[in-house]
């Protein structure tokens, strides 16, 4: 269940990027230390690749939430190691590593990407004790 809702976020997140996200945010100003004249020199071809990027970045991240809410519903439901070591490496390098990232960068938005993490983590330690647990004491089976 809690896969199903990490994978329900990430699509939020990768709907965001797609459709929403402005192509700088204050944050990414402040980053970059953009003086006003600096900005209006580049602002312009810098929007123009920065939407592309975030249209790019957005579907996958949309896509890696949808996978998420397929393996959800599919193969961790059969308490397969496989999965779960699947699960876990791709939580790891999608929203483990953008959190991780965003706290690097200093950004707004550190903690509510730690927490999508977090939901993701407790997905896969809640799978690997679910597992030890023998197939007929397990919940919902």
């Amino acid at each position: 269940m809690l896969l199903a809702a990490s994978g329900v976020l990430l699509i939020g997140v990768g709907i965001y990027f797609l459709f929403l996200r402005p192509a700088l945010l204050p944050e990414d100003i402040r980053y970059m230390s953009l003086t006003p004249a600096e900005l209006q020199s580049i602002g312009p071809r810098l929007t123009s690749w920065l939407t592309h990027v975030f249209r790019v970045m957005g579907g996958y991240v949309a896509a890696t939430g949808v996978l998420a809410l397929t393996l959800a519903w599919t193969s961790l439901w059969d308490h397969r190691p496989v999965a779960a070591a699947g699960a876990g490496i791709a939580g790891g390098l999608s929203i483990g590593l953008m959190a991780a990232v965003n706290f690097m960068i200093h950004s707004d938005f550190k903690w509510v990407l730690l927490a999508m993490a977090l939901v993701w983590a407790a997905s896969i330690a809640t799978l690997v004790r679910e597992s030890a647990v023998a197939p007929d004491e397990r919940p919902g089976l």
